[in-house]
Order: structure tokens, then C-alpha cells, then sequence
């Protein structure tokens, strides 16, 4: 042990390795650091296989592994074995090192240095390389299935003449088994360069020869194996033509050959694959000939006629064949990208007729007969009336619904089907009236019950309750009303052990429940709470109190999450909507199989055709925040999770998608046949709107199958920007009942409008056949209006409402001066004799009430206009029937004084009882009860002041549109009272 500093009798600091108990500290720090790291990556695959596990898809799981870890190691495998034997064989083919040049004396110290190293240099150079090789294949385990189970379209490309199944699953495999030679070719170019000039088989600056005839050899096998995989490239470039995207000047996005790619860039193609195989050849001719000339020769030739052949011929048969004389050139290749995009996207069946866009019919009295049986005209639109749901049966502040409602079908007590406006009493974390970990993961776990209303009435300006209170009751019958699983319900819950959870609460005080579901991951495992503590990064997981025998974990608990992740090879819809279903509420997920590999057919993005002014507003995806670009889709899978289990089935929706065959393949026994859907379900089941939204964008240009019509783009669409709203965003699809002109009875349908390129009246009226069960079901049908003639859109429609004076004066009133804000709700279009009905809900928000309450009814036909209380004077008033009388008449036929603005004793009253309502939700929160008692009075006090001075106001014919705000605050009192 050496000594330092002080003298013979100084002292002496004794320096040296660090002692035992130090380095056995820091070799006990090493090893718990490394099995830490360990745990934490066990965790992530162990709760993993744990969820996979408890929703019945570990073959998803397993399968999805067992293909990522198998292509990880082949390929990894492959990589390393390339560029190591590369880096082998150049030492062994290294020269002699007697008679050194400077240069190599320069690179002895390096050779020197690294010589004790060699194999574990060799060892970590490989394992890097094929560490990353191995992670780029194990990405490809969607293409490496797709190749292995693809089964055939039946259908070939119009070029090639090859089945479709070969450009969707075959050529993206071929394509990625190309670039991963390219890189292993490369890679093991540089690594055997490297080692050749280490060890002197390459010379830069030493006189004589610059390589040895070992070196030239090797490194000509290599260049020759890069110019043999560059001219497989050529040749698979051949095919890639069919499915090539390009801009095209007279029609935008382009996917396929034009004349230029026929005509030019396919003969270059195959005239390159031929100079790149002579090429390779000459290169694997240097193992005998040990010269680069002749190699080097073909390369320079090469090179030149991929500038010559490949790039200046196309550009010149363009610039002096197909400019002159575009359209004639292009009309043969358009018509294949036609026939090929409108089967890609499922419209080639869409039915075009010629519309008159004006009524022929003089008799006003049959017209308004017909008017009423044309649509059931939905006044409750969804996307306004959340707020009114959410007020009138939140009940709790702990429940919510959602921003948007959906719109469904159901029978009411006589058995007549009807549109219904649907939502479900999730759980709003928001609303917990004291948030800690306790209250947010054990006790508030679950919504509770479903809310529906009529979508074609309105009690004096509030919904029509078909389903309602707390437990819900109604037109429903019984099912159970818990809420586990909903699109609001985001964060984890631990359910069904010691800790009681709450449903709701009423007069008696707080109902509890403890869960009896089968679904989530049970934490009666120590090493399952201790995954999940590491997983969820909460360590309370693991030793908290709150968890005992039964405790389960519920996670991924929206709709969208769930079916992505037993199905990771679908896309999901945007819009998850719930239904009541033999005695269980099920969310229904549309679910999409794509590809972007249908020949001839144009590409669309699906994040940007799928969004509109509702996305907009809610900052949502609609299908996709994913802006991926496919060329085919199909709605394959109608998917259901069930609100309380979470259990999740798949169904085979499309019998004859092979896109959805080859996954069902590749993960079998996961999808159930489409005979296997209750004809309860498929009563809810309904045509998907992302689809609708795809397939409209398409239809805005490929609605023609005429190729020169289409190169003009004289019948160019576009989808309309929103009129009720200044986002500039598409107007959304809308469902309604409705009668297309060959149809006798009201239909469940989709439908939209479409205006010409740059203009805003109308083009086009389109729907689709909405009803699961109905033969026609996917069936598109476009009313396509006289070019002729103008017809007003919907843009036009919205500006007449409100440039009309006297609407304006009403919609003055309505507003109160600005106390008080008008909201419009959708602007439905239906089809009647010739002429297109515009009818429009008009909404008020104020008058002391946060929520918007249905106060009149805007309804346009053949130029005449009508703003009145109900959809029934608006049709009178429109077809004569009745007649229109000024703003403060008060006779039937016309409107009412504005609501809320004669009445000061009433409209005091509202803002006492708002006032009170909100008090109660701050006690709610704050857990204060006395509080929240006393204001529940306060409440019921105010709401009787204001319906004891609206019947006075009635009796004396004063104030009469206060009706409705007494009736909604009526209703108001009732579900408040109750509920505490």
C-alpha cells in the first residue's frame, strides 16, 4: 500500500483501494438499482398480461408478443450476423504487416490498443447493430401478420392484372425486407471498410496499390449485393406505381398510374432493372478479375440512366405528350381511378338522381299533410341540450353527462319507435365534494343511470322525459344502472373490497354498493399490488388499508380504450353512443379495418375528413386524432362494452372484407360472427358518422363516373361550413327519420348537404339508410340539384333567418337586451315534392337559468319563412295554413311575447332559484349538508314564488312565455328536493 506525505515520525495517510464494506455497499447499491429497473419493466408486462387476462383476449396479448419478440430476435439475429461475419471476415483477410508504409505505422497504436478487445469490440459493434435492427422489425408486426394471413380480394388491379391482396398485404412486406437489406448491406459495407483499412487491406495514402486483391474482392461483393437489392427495388417500384400518390392538377390527390407512369416511368423501370443486374454482376465479377474498371463502368451507367431514363424521358413525355392534349391522355387512367377509388371507400353502389329543387304542388293543404309524415324534425338537438340534462337530472354534482348527447331509437309506451335523445349519469370527478385519493378511487366510482327524452317534442321549452329521476325510471324498463365504464370515466378505480362505494344519495341519506362485476385485476396478490403501485406510480396501492380481499382494480374504462386495445388492428369511431339492451347498458363502438393499399384508388387522411364543427368545438379526434392516410375502409366491426362488466365483444359486421378475414386469421376466435348479434342490439346498431364523413368527402368529386366531367371539375362539392356557428368548420352529419322520395315510410337515415366548389348554395341533399335491420341498410341515395337553377344552402337559409326583420326583432326579444343568449340547433334539411324543408330549434339561455331551454322554431320552404313557438305553427305558417301575425300579436296562429322578458316578479324568482341551486353545489362540494338543506329549501321557495306569479300572469294573459321556465324549474324543484 503506498504512503503519502509526512516523514519518518510524521503521519501517514494510507491510500488505496476503497475497503471491503465500501465495496460491498456499492456492489449492494448496483444490484438493487438493477433489480429495480427490472421490476419496473416486469411491472409494465405483468399488469399488461394481468388486464389482457381479465377482459378474455390473452391470445391478442400473446399473440402480439409473440410476433414483436419473434421478429426482434430474426431479424436482430440476421443483422448482427451480417455486419459481424463482415467485420470477421475483413480481419481475415487482412495482409501481412512487415513492410509498413507511415500511414500504417500511424494506425499500429490503434490496432495495438483495441487487440486485447477484439471480441468483445466485435461483440458489442453486432449487439448494438442488431439491438436496433431487431427494434425497427418488431414494429412491423402489423405487416409481418398481414403477409403471413392475408387471404384474397378477388379483385385485380387494372394494370397488372395482380389481386388486390398483393399491393394491400404482400408489397409492404416485400418493401420492408428490401430496406432492411439495403441497411444490412450498407452496415456491413462501412464495417468491413473500417477493418479492411485498420488493418491495411485499404490505403489512402501509401504509395502502390490502394487495396489488396482480398479487400477488393470482399468489398466488390458487398457493392454488388447493394446494386442486386437496388435493382429488386426497381422491379417492386414497377408495382408501386398501382398504389403511388401524386398531386394531379385537374383533380388533387392522385393515387395510381397516369399516362406518364404507363407510358414512361414503367419502361424505365424495367429498362433500370436490367442495368442494375448487369451492374451486380460485373461486381461479383471482380472475385476473378480484381479490377474495379468494368464495375465501376456499370455503376457510371447506371447512374446516368436513372437521371436520363428515370427522371428527363417522364419529364418530357409530360411537358410534350400529355400537356397538350391532358385531358384525352389522362381520361383512360381516370376511369380506372374511379371505378377503383368508389369500391375502395364503398360508394360505387350511391344512387344519383336529378332533383327539381322546387315544388310543384299546388294544393298547400296536401303539402302540409305531406310535411308532417316527410321526417320526425328533431327539436332536442343533441350538441345544445347537454347543459338542460345535465341541470334539470345531474342531481349530483358528482355526476355529468356528456358535451354531446346521441341520438338513438326507441319504442315508447304505446310501441312506436321513436328518435330519442340519450346520455348517461357518469361519474365528474370534478363534482366529489372533498378530493383525496380515498374518495377518488374507492367511494365515487360509478355513474348512475340513464337519461333519454323525446327528440321530436319539448315541454314548454324543456325535454320531454322518457327516462329520468334518480334511480331512472320510464319508457326503459329495468336494467342495471350502474355506470363503470363511460366516456367521462378516465382515471382507475379500486371496487369490491372493504371500502363501500356510493351510488347516490336521497332523503334517507347515502345509498352504498360494493361491485359484484367480474371485470378489473384482483389485489389480493401482493405482487399485483406491488405491479400496479410501480405501473400507476402510487404507492398507496401497496400497503393502503382500503385494499383487501376482493379488492379489484378497474382501468382503461372508456369505450374507445377498451375495444383499441383488444383490437389493435382496427381503427374505432369517434363517437361511442350507449344503449339499453336486455337489462344491461352497452356502448356501441364502430370499428373500422383500413389499409392504404388498394391500387388506383386516392388516399384521404382520415384525422382531417373525419372532423367538423362538433369535433372542433370539443377539441376531439373524430376518428382519428391519427392522421393516417388510407385508401380503403369498411365498418367490419360493430363492437359493445358493457357499462358495468366492461366486457367487450367483437362483431363481424362485414362478412366480405378481407381486410377483416386476415385479422380474424391472424387472431382467431376474437371476433363473433355476425349471426351471433341479438336482434335487440341490432335494433341500436346504426351507420357509423366517421364512415358517412369519409365517404361524403369522396363524394364531393367521385359522385361522377364520367373521366372528362371529372378532369373539368365543373361537378366539384364541397361539404359546407356549419351555419350555426362561426368555427368555419364542416357541418356535421345529422341522424334523422326521414323519407327519401322512393320511399313510403320514415327511414332511420344520416344525412348532409353539399354546395358547389367556392359557393354556398346548394348542389346536393345526401342520406344513407341508417337502420341496421333494413335491407337497404348502407345504402346511399344523392338528390343532385338542377345546375340551372339556384337553390338556396344551408349557409343562405342561416343569413335570410337572421337578416329577416322581422326574426330579428324576436331574436331581440328573445335575447332581452343581451341578459339573456340564443342558441340555434341543428339546421335539418328533408326532402319534400320537389322542394327542400329547412327547419331549425332556437334555444335561449338566461332569464336567471344556465341552461338553454327550446323557446321557437325557425322553418324555411320555397322562400317562405316562419319563426314561431312550436314546429307545427311553423309549418302552417309556411304552407298557409295559418295566418303570420306580428310579434306582439298573442292570437294562435302567431307568436308569443319573448319569455322571460314581461314578467319581472317571475324572472326575479328564476334567479333567486339559480342563485339557490348553485349554493347547494358549493355545499355539495365543501361536504357541507346544513348548508346544502337550507338552500334546497331556498330553492323550493323561489320556484313556488315564480309558479304562483306565472299562474297569476296567466290568468290575467300577461307573461305567458314564462311558462316554460316555470314548468323546467318545476321539474328543477322536484329532482332537487328529492335528491336531498
Amino acid at each position: 500500500m503506498p504512503d503519502r506525505g509526512g516523514g519518518p515520525t510524521g503521519p501517514r495517510i494510507r491510500v488505496g483501494r476503497p475497503s471491503r464494506r465500501v465495496r460491498t455497499l456499492l456492489m449492494t447499491l448496483g444490484v438493487l438499482a438493477v433489480v429495480a429497473m427490472a421490476f419496473v419493466m416486469f411491472a409494465g408486462f405483468w399488469t399488461d398480461w394481468l388486464w389482457y387476462r381479465s377482459v378474455k383476449y390473452s391470445s391478442v396479448f400473446t399473440t402480439t408478443l409473440s410476433t414483436k419478440i419473434g421478429l426482434f430476435f430474426v431479424f436482430g439475429l440476421l443483422m448482427a450476423a451480417a455486419v459481424g461475419v463482415n467485420i470477421w471476415l475483413a480481419h481475415r483477410l487482412r495482409p501481412p504487416l512487415s513492410a509498413m508504409s507511415m500511414e500504417q505505422q500511424s494506425l499500429d497504436r490503434y490496432r495495438m490498443g483495441i487487440a486485447p478487445y477484439k471480441k468483445w469490440l466485435l461483440l458489442a459493434v453486432t449487439s448494438l447493430v442488431g439491438l436496433i435492427a431487431g427494434a425497427s422489425a418488431s414494429g412491423q408486426w402489423r405487416t409481418w401478420l398481414m403477409w403471413v394471413n392475408g387471404v384474397p380480394f378477388h379483385q385485380k388491379d387494372p394494370q397488372f392484372h395482380l389481386d388486390v391482396s398483393f399491393y394491400a398485404f404482400d408489397l409492404p412486406w416485400y418493401r420492408f425486407l428490401l430496406g432492411f437489406g439495403f441497411a444490412a448491406a450498407v452496415l456491413s459495407l462501412i464495417a468491413a471498410a473500417l477493418t479492411h483499412y485498420l488493418y491495411g487491406g485499404l490505403r489512402i495514402t501509401s504509395p502502390g496499390a490502394r487495396a489488396t486483391a482480398a479487400a477488393t474482392g470482399h468489398l466488390s461483393v458487398l457493392l454488388g449485393i447493394f446494386v442486386a437489392l437496388k435493382a429488386v427495388a426497381y422491379w417492386l417500384d414497377r408495382y408501386g406505381l398501382a398504389v403511388k400518390s401524386s398531386d394531379f392538377k385537374a383533380t388533387g390527390n392522385w393515387t395510381g398510374l397516369r399516362y406518364t407512369d404507363a407510358n414512361a416511368y414503367l419502361p424505365a423501370k424495367t429498362i433500370l432493372f436490367c442495368i442494375a443486374v448487369i451492374c451486380a454482376l460485373l461486381f461479383f465479377a471482380t472475385l476473378w478479375r480484381r479490377t474495379w474498371q468494368l464495375p465501376v463502368i456499370g455503376f457510371g451507367l447506371m447512374v446516368l440512366s436513372a437521371i436520363l431514363i428515370g427522371g428527363l424521358y417522364p419529364a418530357i413525355v409530360q411537358k410534350f405528350q400529355v400537356q397538350p392534349n391532358e385531358q384525352a391522355k389522362e381520361a383512360p387512367y381516370v376511369e380506372k381511378n374511379l371505378k377503383a377509388t368508389r369500391e375502395a371507400y364503398g360508394i360505387d353502389q350511391t344512387k344519383v338522381t336529378d332533383y327539381p329543387g322546387k315544388s310543384t304542388t299546388e294544393d298547400k293543404a296536401k303539402l302540409r299533410s305531406d310535411a308532417g309524415d316527410a321526417a320526425s324534425i328533431r327539436l332536442m338537438d343533441p350538441n345544445v341540450v347537454s347543459p338542460t340534462f345535465q341541470q334539470l337530472q345531474q342531481m349530483w354534482a358528482y355526476y355529468g353527462f356528456p358535451s354531446n348527447l346521441d341520438v338513438d331509437r326507441y319504442k315508447d309506451k304505446s310501441g312506436k319507435v321513436q328518435d330519442t335523445v340519450i346520455g348517461l349519469r357518469e361519474l365528474n370527478l370534478n363534482g366529489i365534494p372533498k378530493n383525496n385519493w380515498i374518495n377518488d378511487h374507492f367511494r365515487y366510482t360509478h355513474g348512475y343511470g340513464v337519461v333519454a327524452a323525446k327528440g321530436t317534442e319539448a315541454d314548454q321549452g324543456a325535454p320531454v322525459f322518457t327516462e329520468s329521476d334518480l334511480p331512472s325510471s320510464g319508457d326503459l324498463g329495468t336494467y342495471q344502472q350502474r355506470v363503470y365504464y363511460g366516456e367521462k370515466t378516465t382515471q382507475y378505480s379500486i371496487v369490491g373490497g372493504p371500502q363501500k362505494e356510493i351510488d347516490y344519495s336521497d332523503r334517507s341519506g347515502e345509498k352504498t354498493t360494493s361491485y359484484k362485476g367480474k371485470s378489473g385485476v384482483n389485489l389480493s396478490n401482493p405482487l399485483n399490488r406491488a405491479a400496479y403501485a410501480v405501473a400507476f406510480n402510487e404507492p398507496q396501492i401497496l400497503y393502503s388499508g382500503a385494499i383487501g380481499e376482493g379488492s379489484r382494480i378497474l382501468y382503461n374504462r372508456t369505450p374507445k380504450e377498451r375495444v383499441e386495445a383488444v383490437a389493435p388492428w382496427l381503427t374505432i369511431d369517434g363517437d361511442a353512443y350507449p344503449a339499453v339492451v336486455d337489462g344491461k347498458i352497452q356502448w356501441i363502438v364502430d370499428a373500422y379495418t383500413t389499409t392504404n393499399g388498394y391500387p388506383y384508388a386516392s388516399r384521404t387522411t382520415l384525422g382531417d375528413t373525419t372532423a367538423d364543427s362538433l369535433t372542433a368545438a370539443n377539441n376531439q379526434r373524430a376518428v382519428v386524432a391519427q392522421q393516417n392516410q388510407v385508401n380503403y375502409i369498411r365498418n367490419s366491426v360493430k363492437a359493445t362494452v358493457d357499462a358495468y362488466t366492461g366486457d367487450v365483444k367483437l362483431y363481424q359486421w362485414d362478412t366480405k372484407d378481407p381486410v377483416l378475414k386476415t385479422w380474424m386469421k391472424a387472431f382467431p376466435n376474437t371476433v363473433k360472427k355476425k349471426s351471433e348479434i341479438s336482434q335487440s342490439l341490432k335494433d341500436h346498431l346504426r351507420y357509423p358518422q366517421d364512415l358517412f364523413k369519409v365517404q361524403r368527402e369522396l363524394l364531393s368529386r367521385y359522385h361522377v363516373k364520367d373521366a372528362q366531367t371529372f378532369l373539368s371539375g365543373s361537378e366539384v362539392w364541397q361539404v359546407p361550413d356549419d351555419p350555426t356557428n362561426k368555427s368555419g368548420s364542416a357541418v356535421p352529419p345529422y341522424y334523422l327519420s326521414m323519407k327519401m322520395p322512393d320511399q313510403q315510410n320514415q327511414i332511420f337515415s344520416l344525412t348532409t348537404t353539399f354546395t358547389p366548389n367556392g359557393r354556398d348554395n346548394l348542389s346536393a341533399f345526401m342520406a344513407v339508410n341508417a337502420e341496421a335491420d333494413s335491407p337497404d341498410y348502407g345504402k346511399i341515395d344523392i338528390l343532385k340539384m338542377p345546375s340551372a337553377e339556384t337553390v338556396d344552402g344551408p349557409k343562405q337559409v342561416q343569413s335570410k333567418f337572421n337578416s329577416n326583420e322581422t326574426i330579428a326583432e324576436k331574436i331581440r326579444l328573445l335575447s332581452g337586451g343581451g341578459a339573456s343568449e340564443v342558441e340555434y340547433g341543428n339546421l335539418l334539411t328533408v326532402p319534400l315534392d320537389g322542394e327542400l324543408l329547412y327547419a331549425e330549434p332556437v334555444y335561449v339561455r338566461g332569464g336567471g337559468l344556465k341552461y338553454p331551454l327550446l323557446r321557437k322554431v325557425l322553418v324555411t320552404y320555397a322562400g317562405k319563412t316562419a319563426f314561431e313557438d312550436t314546429l307545427d305553427k311553423a309549418l302552417n305558417v309556411v304552407f298557409g295554413a295559418a295566418k303570420e301575425t306580428p310579434p306582439s300579436d298573442t292570437g294562435d296562429g302567431g307568436t308569443t311575447t319573448p319569455p322571460d322578458t314581461g314578467n319581472p316578479t317571475v324572472q326575479k324568482a328564476l334567479g333567486d332559484a339559480q342563485k339557490a341551486f348553485d349554493a347547494g353545489q358549493e355545499a355539495l362540494k365543501k361536504g357541507d349538508w346544513e348548508a346544502y338543506g337550507q338552500s334546497q329549501k331556498d330553492l323550493e321557495a323561489a320556484l313556488k314564488r315564480a309558479k304562483d306569479a306565472q299562474a297569476k300572469a296567466d290568468k290575467t294573459g300577461a307573461g305567458s312565455s314564462d311558462k316554460s321556465g316555470d314548468k323546467s324549474g318545476d321539474k328543477s324543484s322536484d329532482k332537487s328536493s328529492s335528491s336531498g
